[in-house]
């Protein structure tokens, strides 16, 4: 019985101790999700209106407009950017993602899957380890991104994937993330990175007149590169927030079955020493009886 005893204690000292670490952790997640919330939500209008105007703008040009970025060609060669986090402890956040783009895989791109002509770009050391560890056709020299996330980093990215998409080393890049909701709500996404979609007016909706200055050419070759920098930086701020507020409701969720844990053992405890008690006192009743006797 001493011997459940002491089990049934060390188990309920280890469970505190990790308790600890769970609550310690949901308050770093939650700071740091204070400061990644903020960015995104005042990244994603400027990033969605950005990306709403160069659709417009491509939508109503003459088809010339945005150069070999615009073009669509036959896919045969598909690159998929797959936005994960650094480390794990956040639920299923990584699982759904790398889940996701497999399902884009096989539902969209399964012939040139079978081609090897499907190349993943990870950022995030999950999405490149689970991707390099199946073998995967992967670009390896952005993946530590969340090191030093910065506009201009990812801006580096962004540039060489136009570069290589214009160079016709791809004819599809598609944008695998998670869009951020609140904390405790992440909505997985996949989105068209190029070539640039052009905008579909709805039924009855007037066509959109812009005057241009300069030349209509000038002007987008200089700011598609910039907008596309942002869609993508809006999606890594994405991931990155959806990344703190998965964790910090996964170590919240931790912390309370810990509590529920906790609950029980001690029950269990309380109960095994009572029936230790007991134990000893019959055996003294017993004993003493026994010298009588």
């Amino acid at each position: 019985m001493s011997g459940t005893l002491k089990e049934v204690r060390n188990r309920i000292l280890s469970i505190n101790n990790t308790q600890q670490i769970t609550k310690a952790m949901k308050m770093v997640s939650a700071a740091k999700l204070r400061r990644a919330q903020d960015a995104i939500i005042k990244m994603r209008p400027y990033a969605q209106k950005l990306q709403e105007m160069l659709g417009n703008i491509v939508s109503n040009s003459d088809g010339s407009a945005g150069g070999a970025l615009t073009k669509e060609r036959p896919i045969e060669k598909v690159l998929l950017i797959v936005i994960t986090s650094d480390r794990g402890l956040c639920g299923g956040y990584n699982h759904g993602l790398i889940k996701l783009a497999k399902q884009v895989i096989n539902e969209k791109y399964a012939t040139q899957h079978q081609k090897g002509n499907v190349t993943i770009l990870p950022l995030g050391k999950k999405s490149y380890e689970h991707f390099h560890k199946n073998r995967f056709k992967i670009v390896d020299s952005h993946w530590t991104i969340f090191s030093d996330l910065s506009f201009e980093n990812v801006s580096k990215i962004s540039q060489y994937v136009m570069k290589a998409y214009a160079d016709g080393e791809y004819d599809k890049v598609e944008i695998i993330y998670s869009q951020f909701i609140n904390a405790g709500v992440q909505r997985f996404e996949n989105e068209q990175f190029l070539p640039v979609k052009k905008t579909t007016p709805s039924k009855g909706e007037a066509k959109a007149d812009f005057i241009f200055e300069p030349e209509q050419d000038a002007l987008i070759e200089e700011l598609m590169p910039k907008i596309l920098n942002t869609q993508l930086f809006k999606a890594v701020l994405d991931g990155h927030a959806s990344e703190h507020g998965a964790r910090m409701t996964a170590m919240d969720k931790a912390t309370e079955n810990a509590d529920e844990l906790l609950k029980t053992l001690k029950i269990s405890y309380n109960r095994a020493r009572q029936a230790a008690i007991t134990t000893e006192l019959t055996e003294i009743v017993s004993g003493a009886a026994a010298l009588q006797g």
